[in-house]
């Protein structure tokens, strides 16, 4: 019988080829399973059960962890429990599928109680604190550096686009001149291609950032470049950057919150949920409706003045 590992990097191979889902939702599995294989040293096929996989749960509960410098931390969050569980369920689905194991062990295992947790996004002041750290910061005096990056971050802010998105945008897949930004299928997670219009304060600050990029001369075909100018800006190399923001701004953010911005400032201007649906490239229009939660009553005035005697059901 094939070893666990084996199976999985067999599951992985699948999951890219056959049902092409996206690097950073493999690179999820790969972690959830390396995570599973870390505390439970020298897990194997038959220790597949649910008793197993209750023993790797409490473990995650009272282990200490790193956060930061010098920062330890007990246990994890219900939701992270939540995901972990979710990613490995698929692995153990498959092993099922493919008669590896006769039932999957999380089916036989009650699932967490995840309290709902309003999704964070960035107030105006916060918005103004990071923009304001991106001009200032002594790292990037450099004047294509900061037009670069303030680029980046108004594209996150105005499209919504996710992290692997954004960094994986080529210069062909901008079009100034229609003010549309084409994400394509085999970047987006969703595996959807879609477009996104480019807001006319977007589309200037773009425009800039091309005028120097052009000035340069640059040959790689990805929209934002490396700090050495020898290629596209890495993930590592983004979250260098964000990090930078982070501390010098003051202001405790992840880019994620820059697309939870996009999308309840959309809804609170008035856009719908199944346009939001579209431009946030979701399959299921239920995790669109989670950032109804977000907006305050105030947006539904205009709604509630509408009501009158004379047009109630």
């Amino acid at each position: 019988m094939p070893e666990l590992k084996e199976l999985h990097k067999r599951f992985l191979k699948e999951q890219r080829y056959s049902t092409r889902l996206s690097r950073d939702t493999l690179r999820g599995y790969e972690q959830s399973f390396f995570l599973l294989c870390q505390v439970m040293a020298g897990i194997s096929m038959k220790d597949v059960t649910p008793a197993t996989l209750t023993e790797f749960f409490r473990r995650l509960e009272t282990r200490t962890r790193m956060v930061g410098r010098g920062i330890k931390k007990v246990g994890v969050r219900k939701s992270t429990i939540a995901t972990y569980r979710s990613k490995l369920n698929r692995f153990f689905k498959w092993l099922e599928n493919h008669k590896h194991i006769k039932t999957n062990p999380l089916t036989l295992m009650d699932y967490p109680d995840v309290q709902y947790e309003d999704r964070k996004y960035l107030t105006r002041q916060e918005i103004e604190k990071v923009f304001g750290a991106l001009a200032m910061s002594a790292m990037f005096f450099d004047n294509f550096l900061q037009k670069r990056n303030i680029a980046i971050f108004s594209t996150f802010l105005y499209t919504g686009l996710r992290k692997g998105e954004l960094l994986n945008l080529k210069v062909m897949d901008v079009d100034l001149q229609r003010r549309e930004l084409t994400v394509r299928a085999e970047t987006s997670k969703s595996r959807l291609r879609r477009i996104i219009p480019i807001s006319l304060e977007l589309s200037k600050i773009l425009r800039e950032y091309f005028i120097e990029r052009y000035q340069r001369k640059l040959a790689t075909p990805f929209l934002f470049v490396s700090s050495n100018y020898d290629g596209g800006l890495t993930a590592n190399g983004l979250k260098h950057l964000v990090e930078t923001i982070r501390k010098s701004s003051r202001v405790n953010f992840h880019l994620h919150q820059l697309r939870h911005t996009f999308a309840v400032n959309l809804l609170n201007n008035g856009s719908d949920i199944a346009k939001l649906k579209q431009l946030l490239g979701h399959r299921d229009i239920r995790m669109t409706a989670t950032y109804l939660r977000c907006l305050p009553t105030t947006a539904m005035r205009g709604d509630v003045e509408t009501l009158t005697l004379d047009n109630l059901v």
